[in-house]
């Protein structure tokens, strides 16, 4: 059984997909902070959600190009244990917020990840996505030849996962943790009991 592989589910809006998802199991919950995503809780919403996430489940707060001041608005008012920055942020941009951070990497050929890398060596992990014109996951996969196999920086694997690919990305990537949101979903922001299960049974059963 695999017990290493962390799971997060993102873009989580309503309290029952909260609830199946933290008894399936998984390792994190992503709520999304980017006005322009359907996915997108206000702090209220967040507030609400947050108190059907028990301890020990790590809770993830996404966030577009924001503002240091919306940042802090969401950090003084939702209990967020983890930051992942998703837009075009620099270092300073992700620091000194007195929490951990995610940078996302939208992938395609000629993105160098290793320099990219490079530039937040302070960030926890990694999170490689598909890169799409607009912010946001596309729900689409991308080539996983291009991840480095030298990454300075633990990787998260996002991007088109499901219950039916995503044990084969595990075995290629061998990232630290798998990202999920669409691929779990019946629609934007309304997640699909039976398919959050059976992802979180592709991981375990590896």
């Amino acid at each position: 059984m695999n017990l290493l592989t962390r799971i997060k589910v993102c873009g989580l809006t309503r309290v029952e997909d909260i609830q199946v998802a933290v008894a399936a199991g998984v390792d994190a919950i992503g709520l999304v902070f980017y006005a322009d995503s359907p996915r997108h809780v206000t702090i209220e919403q967040a507030q609400a959600l947050c108190r059907h996430i028990p301890p020990f489940v790590t809770v993830v707060g996404l966030f577009v190009n924001a503002s240091r001041a919306e940042v802090h608005r969401v950090i003084e008012a939702v209990p967020l244990n983890l930051l992942q920055f998703h837009g075009d942020e620099t270092v300073d941009q992700c620091e000194g917020f007195g929490l951990p951070y995610l940078r996302a990497a939208r992938v395609r050929p000629g993105v160098d990840l290793l320099e990219f890398a490079s530039q937040f060596p302070s960030a926890r992990a990694l999170l490689l996505d598909t890169w799409t014109p607009a912010y946001g996951g596309s729900g689409e996969s991308f080539d996983w030849s291009l991840i480095p196999s030298s990454c300075p920086l633990p990787v998260i694997l996002s991007g088109g996962l499901n219950p039916g690919n995503v044990a084969d990305a595990i075995r290629q990537v061998r990232p630290a943790a798998v990202d999920v949101s669409s691929g779990v979903e019946s629609a934007k922001g309304i997640k699909d009991a039976e398919k959050i299960r059976a992802f979180v049974n592709a991981v375990r059963g590896i």
